[in-house]
Formats: C-alpha cells, structure tokens, sequence
C-alpha cells in the first residue's frame, strides 16, 4: 500500500515530460540559454541546465533528447486571416506564383477550372500579383472572357484589396461605363470608361457578393488544415482580424472537437459606419471585453478590427504625397483614399475605446497612420484606459511624428503599437517597390528604428496575402529582400535591419503581449504554457539566408507533440 502511495505520490510530483541535451532559447527578459526544460501538466516546472533538469526525472517521466538541437518558444503570428486562409488552400484556386509567372498561365488555369464546371457555376481564385507577372501589369476582363463565356469569374488579388472580375461577372453585377465608383472603391476603367474588370475596394462587393458563401463544415476544414500547416512551421497562436459570428462558431466546432492546436485570438469585424459599431458593441460587449477565453487559452475574442485605408498594390492607401509607379514614375493625382470618412472613422475609434475594447486598424499610407494615431491619442486624453494595446496593422511608411506618438503611448498607456509584416517586404516587394518609390522605401517598416526609440512590435504574416512560415519573417526582418529583385534587390535599404534575437523576440513574446498572453506564452519560462518549437539548425549562429529554409522538427502545445516532421530522429523515451 505505502509502495503504491509513494508511485502516485511521485507521479504527481515529477515532471510528465523533459527535453534535454539542447540549446533552449528561451527568450526570457535576459535572453538566456538552457539546456534542457521540465514539463508537468501542460507547464513548464524548470528551465535550466541538464543537471538540474535530469535529476527532476522519474519512471512516469517521458524525455525527448535533443541532441543538440534548438527549441525556441511556439511562434506566434500576430496578424494572420487564418479561417478565411485555410478555407483557401482547399477550395480557392490557386494563382500565386511560382505556378503562375504570366498571364497565360492564369488563363490556362481559368480554363481548366471551367471544363470542370457547369455553366453558371463560380471560377474563385485568388493569389495574383502583378509584380511577379512577365507583363507587370493587372489581369483583365478582355483576358480571361475567351475562356469563360459562359462563367463568372473573380480573380482576388493577393493583397485581397482589389481584383478582377471578368464581362460575365460585371454583367450580373449591372457594372456599366455609366456605374459611379462607390463610397471607398474604385471601378478601374479604360480611357472611354468602359470597365477593365479591375475592382478596388469597396467596389469589390459589387460582384462578390454574387460568389456563394463558403458553408459552416468547409470553413472548419479550412481551421483544420491551416492548423496543421501552423504546427508544422513550429507555430501555435495567431491573431485573426475580422471575424463575424459564422467564423467565431466555427471555430468553436473545431475547438470541441479537440483540434484547435494553434491559440487563436479573433478580433471583430468593426463596420464602416457609427451605427455598425452601434450594432457591434451591442453583440460582443459581453464577452470581449476584452479577453474572454475558453479557459484554456486556446479561442480568445479580443477586440475589433477597422480599416481606415487600403493597400500598397492598388495604390488606394491614403498618403500625404502622390503614388508612384513602375518605381520613379508618378501616378498624378492619387493620393489614396481613407475607405470610412475620417470624422466618422475618428468617432467609430472612441466609441470602442470608451468601453473598453481592444482596436487593430488597418492603416498603410503615412497620412492614414497619423490619422490612427491621432483618433487614438484623443481617445486617451478624453478617457485614459491603460493595457488596450491598440495596434497600428501594417504600419508601412510612420511618419517621424508618428514614431514619436508610437512611443509615447506605448511608455504611458501600453498602447499603439505595429503588428507589422516584414514578408511583404519579400513576397510582394516587388511591387510595393514599385509603387512606394525610391524615397519611401526607404521608410518602410523602420524596425531598427522602433528598438532605436523603444517602439515594441509584433511580428506578422498576413496570410494569405504572403505566406505564413514564421522563418520567412524573421528573415525578412533582417535581409529585407524583395523576391524577383525587379527594382534591385535591396529597394528598402539595409538601414532598417535588425538582428535575429529582435526578429524572433517580435514572433514570441512581443506577439504574445499583442494577443494578452504574454504572461502565458512567448517565452520558456517557469508557470508558462509548454509551447515549444525544435528547429533542425541554431537560427542564432547559421547565416541569415540559411533562416528562411529552417525545418521545424517537433511542435508542442501545452507539452504535448501536436507535430513531428516525418525525417526527424527526435524521440520520446516511452516509444522505444
């Protein structure tokens, strides 16, 4: 009996779970370097040497032996569509590239889509860009109606602010020469102003709200593969903005059914008007206020998303100075445009703030992220709230001013601060370069200026407008590269170049603070969940190219393996 005792008595003691013989990055306020980590009811319990680590160890005790491999914390994505991105690797046809370098190829894969199909039914594709097409230029009606006379089609661009429809398309939608732009859109036209079928913004709705909807179990199987794709890149948390209540059950689905092994934090999908925030307040005051959890941190609503411009491929981000294009050219007259009118976008910000809730805005162009901050700052003054965190998504092009106010309200307020992708710097810097310019290149994504001024960030990848892999954007923090190199490989300049420790803190607890779990994830520390990544290369000493091409061997969640690569020769002791 007394035997008996003392095997429950140490079973519930002792560590169900260590890892030793490894580097562990631990990313700590120190940055310090263990050796191994003990593990016991999803937490961590020891970080420390293999020593201290090997005599925790008893017969209930499973141990992964890292031979010298690296763990890092469960990286985290803080602005990543992550349902609606899932739904499109499995239902979406595919148009990025490399599987598509021109624009005949995207037309041969419409065509294929349509042999499928019967008439009438939807081609829906997504993934275009026009700075990795031969032709560096928008796909157009005139070019996909020779394939698809008697199908609608809609091409989202990979930005997913603009796309293009093609004469089927506009004609269900009534989008005629006589059409006026809608508020916060664009109907991109030829000099006649008969429509080319390139649809901008607002202007967007016009014809996809013709697309069938996605169905509740597609969209669970879109969460579920993306989940999969996550874990195998060492990921386990991600920030998804602008959600409605469809998204937010189906993530409950997947969460009940045990396989929702990447944390999500949802924000809201905000609205355009005041009477929108009217209606959502209404609807998600009671639980978001702003971090109610499943209890196991595993679905958090967090807040609301809005948008106040829109992107750096269609030039309809809201700048102080003309858009360029092709580089040095100048595109006359476009400044870009706010999407909500600024007075009503301004009291929108005050009116979610004032109860409390978490903002992520959507903001591109230098003259839209002034008008974010100053909505926030005023916000604060007339009602102080400190711990809101509200972000700046993107970030692009700060203006001096707005770093100063960056750090300002980020030292008295803990808010304002950018969840900034350094991916589109590569994936699509080609044509941000293109349409940013030699001047304001240089000004984009000032990550070395942010730790300068004491700015926090987190690290983004905004799938799927580029990809997810977390190994991308810590790279990309560094080289700042863009893909083809069509304006020269480096048109973003080096200045803005940070180390890797700053790049991986940005995907672990900086990323952690933005999704309020900081105390709970983003670093391997003693009472924190066991979210671990074990990498097949030390990304603090191998070259920086050598980063974007790291394997992840085995992911944790809450300590238990939720991915192993199939080639790895990591094992736990109680498999042998």
């Amino acid at each position: 009996m007394q035997k008996k005792q003392n095997l429950e008595f140490e079973k519930a003691l002792l560590p169900d779970l260590v890892l030793v013989n490894g580097k562990i990055i631990t990313m700590d306020p120190n940055d310090s370097i263990a050796e191994a980590v003990a593990i016991k009811d999803g937490k961590i319990v020891a970080v420390g040497s293999n020593k201290l680590i090997k005599k925790m160890v008893g017969r209930y005790t499973q141990i992964i032996d890292l031979e010298g491999m690296t763990a890092t914390p469960g990286l985290i994505d803080a602005h990543c569509h992550f349902a609606i991105g899932g739904i499109g690797l499995l239902y979406i046809l595919d148009l990025s590239y490399p599987q598509v370098r021109k624009i005949e190829d995207i037309v041969l894969k419409v065509k294929a889509k349509v042999e499928t199909l019967n008439p009438g039914e939807w081609v829906y594709g997504r993934g275009w860009d026009e700075g990795k097409l031969e032709e560096l230029r928008y796909i157009y009606a005139s070019d996909l109606d020779p394939v698809s006379e008697k199908n609608p089609v809609w091409l989202m661009h990979t930005m997913g602010h603009y796309g293009t429809a093609n004469t089927y398309a506009l004609k269900m939608a009534n989008i005629t020469k006589n059409t006026p732009d809608p508020p916060g859109g664009t109907i991109d036209r030829y000099p006649d102003g008969t429509p080319t079928g390139v649809l901008k913004e607002s202007a967007m709705n016009l014809v996809m709200k013709f697309i069938p909807e996605i169905t509740d179990e597609q969209t669970q199987k879109g969460i579920i593969e993306l989940v999969r794709g996550f874990n195998s890149e060492g990921m386990t948390a991600a920030k998804d903005p602008g959600i409605d209540f469809k998204t937010w059950n189906a993530y409950q689905n997947v969460l009940a059914q045990g396989k929702l092994n990447v944390r999500i934090f949802a924000l809201w999908i905000g609205g355009r008007t005041v009477e929108d925030a009217e209606r959502v307040i209404k609807h998600i005051e009671p639980f978001s206020k702003p971090y109610v959890s499943t209890g196991d941190d595993r679905l958090i609503s967090g807040g609301v998303k809005l948008y106040l411009d829109g992107s750096g491929g269609a030039r309809t981000g809201w700048l102080y100075e003309e858009w360029n294009k092709n580089y040095t050219e100048i595109d006359k007259g476009n400044y870009g445009y706010p999407v909500i009118e600024p007075e009503t976008f301004c009291k929108m910000v005050k009116m979610y703030h004032d109860v409390g809730l978490h903002l992520g805005i959507h903001a591109i162009g230098d003259r839209a992220i002034d008008w974010v901050l100053n909505c926030y700052a005023l916000s604060l003054k007339e009602k102080p709230q400190y711990g809101l965190r509200h972000s700046i998504i993107h970030c692009n092009i700060p203006t001096d001013k707005a770093l100063e106010m960056m750090a300002e309200m980020q030292r008295n307020y803990d808010a304002a601060y950018p969840e900034a992708e350094a991916v589109h710097m590569w994936w699509i810097g080609d044509t941000y370069a293109g349409n940013f310019g030699p001047e304001r290149c240089l000004r984009m994504k000032p990550y070395n200026t942010f730790l300068k001024k004491g700015i926090k960030w987190a690290a983004t990848s905004d799938f799927f407008v580029v990809p997810f892999p977390a190994r991308y954007g810590i790279w990309a923090q560094i080289a700042r590269e863009t893909l083809l190199g069509i304006y020269g490989k480096n048109p973003f300049g080096k200045e803005e170049s940070i180390d890797v420790h700053n790049a991986l803190r940005a995907y672990t607890i900086w990323s952690a603070h933005q999704l309020f779990l900081e105390d709970k994830i983003g670093s391997l520390e003693v009472g924190k969940y066991a979210d671990i990544a074990i990498w097949d290369k030390d990304l603090y000493s191998i070259p920086v190219d050598e980063i974007k091409e790291l394997k992840c061997q085995m992911t944790l969640l809450e300590g238990k393996v939720v991915y192993k690569s199939e080639e790895t020769k990591l094992r736990i002791s109680s498999e042998k």
